[in-house]
């Protein structure tokens, strides 16, 4: 196992290069799984940039945008660590909305987002056709080990101690959560790539565990 660090912005750059080119099929389903203190919307934005920049069709998907209305999303209450991590995201929608029309002979229209968390409603977007070539990248937690299909996986980790020390007081009900899906599924094994994020200014790329 080799362990070198790098920069945010070079990440990406690393990332972007890493993707499949479309190559013998029309899109590519990006995931970028992590608690969200480990970066994952900030990864997804500055490689999507840098996708861009290579004259890719990008489309963000944060998998927030597609929790299950609050009615069946807090049945068990508001701090129920397992209602967090199996109840709170509607996974069944993601594939169906925008993960299955990506597959080879799929329509390549995606929804962006599904729910409004806030409001507590659809927030009634259009489909966006992804052109051929182009990436969608997923950002969020517990992403991978399920039936989630995803043709390039980020896996970015940060230990226990380091998530109990950055968290915010409001949030530590769902450390459990996180533990569980670390110690059962083993995520650092299922990705494409392991970044380590104690230092979230210094990411730690892991080439290869096996």
């Amino acid at each position: 196992m080799r362990v070198r660090t790098t920069s945010r912005e070079l990440l990406a750059v690393e990332l972007s290069e890493l993707l499949p080119d479309g190559t013998g099929q029309p899109w590519c389903r990006v995931a970028l799984d992590g608690h969200p203190l480990t970066g994952t919307d900030e990864l997804a934005d500055s490689l999507a940039e840098q996708l861009r920049l290579r004259g890719r069709h990008v489309l963000r998907v944060r998998l927030w945008d597609y929790v299950r209305p609050a009615s069946l999303r807090l049945e068990r209450g508001r701090e129920d660590p397992d209602a967090f991590r199996f109840d709170w995201f509607d996974f069944g929608a993601l594939t169906r909305e925008v993960l299955a029309p990506l597959r080879p002979g799929g329509s390549g229209l995606v929804l962006p987002a599904l729910w409004d968390a806030e409001l507590d409603r659809s927030p009634r977007m259009d489909r966006v056709r992804l052109t051929e070539g182009g990436v969608v990248l997923v950002d969020g937690p517990f992403l991978l080990g399920g039936e989630l299909e995803t043709d390039f996986a980020v896996h970015l980790w940060m230990s226990g101690k380091v998530l109990l020390r950055r968290v915010a007081e409001e949030h530590e009900w769902q450390l459990p959560a996180f533990d569980d899906y670390q110690r059962e599924i083993r995520p650092e094994l299922l990705a494409d790539r392991l970044v380590r994020m104690d230092r979230p200014e210094r990411p730690a790329i892991v080439d290869s565990l096996r």
